[in-house]
């Protein structure tokens, strides 16, 4: 059990000291992961960005990720789409629709500037917890196409089926928690609020 995000970017900073000089880039996942990847980058010495992802919903059921898409609009599909009713124009349906959230949050996070160049930087993906690890698995073939020099995810808790997914688009996988029993992310943290669009903007000037 985590306190906070707070506690959880501590202890992942902890795991992740060997990067610390190497100007690391620190990449959140957002909303939740943005204050973490802020306290990574500062105790690793690096800089922090976001990058942009959105999960696809199921039809029916929208907490169940089907899948996912990332900014350059490559997506990702899980097995299980076509058992929860999610077809093909579904599928192209909601992944302009994700597309388009992933612009305007573009335009809203970073206004003033493009996305951190990735290029030969070693690079830590930040989430606050993985369930599916679709969102995560988009992120990762986005940077991975970026050329960094070394692609790292992070988290503090996870399945640990959902790490064996995650291992063939990373480098290295940081993990801190494999719980037996997984219902939600939330489950593993005393204190986890909503972050809303405000808290990021303010985390990010």
């Amino acid at each position: 059990m985590f306190s906070n995000r707070t506690d959880a970017a501590e202890k992942l900073a902890e795991k992740l000291m060997m990067y610390q000089g190497k100007n690391p880039i620190i990449l959140a996942v957002p909303r939740g992961a943005v204050l973490m990847a802020k306290i990574i980058a500062k105790r690793l010495g690096g800089s922090y960005d976001l990058v942009l992802v959105r999960k696809l919903c199921a039809p029916m059921y929208k907490e169940l990720a089907i899948g996912s898409v990332d900014e350059s609009g490559w997506t990702y599909i899980s097995d299980l789409a076509a058992s929860v009713g999610a077809d093909s124009g579904y599928i192209a349906s909601e992944r302009q629709a994700q597309v388009d959230v992933i612009h305007q949050r573009r335009l809203q996070y970073t206004p003033l500037r493009p996305p951190i160049d990735t290029s030969g930087r070693i690079v830590i993906v930040v989430d606050d917890g993985l369930a599916t690890g679709a969102t995560m698995i988009a992120a990762l073939h986005g940077l991975r196409n970026r050329k960094p020099s070394k692609l790292i995810c992070a988290v503090p808790v996870s399945p640990v089926e959902t790490l064996y997914k995650i291992a063939e688009f990373a480098d290295e996988v940081i993990c801190l928690e494999t719980p037996a029993e997984f219902k939600s992310v939330g489950q593993f943290y005393e204190d986890f609020p909503q972050i809303n669009d405000e808290e990021v903007i303010k985390i990010l000037s």
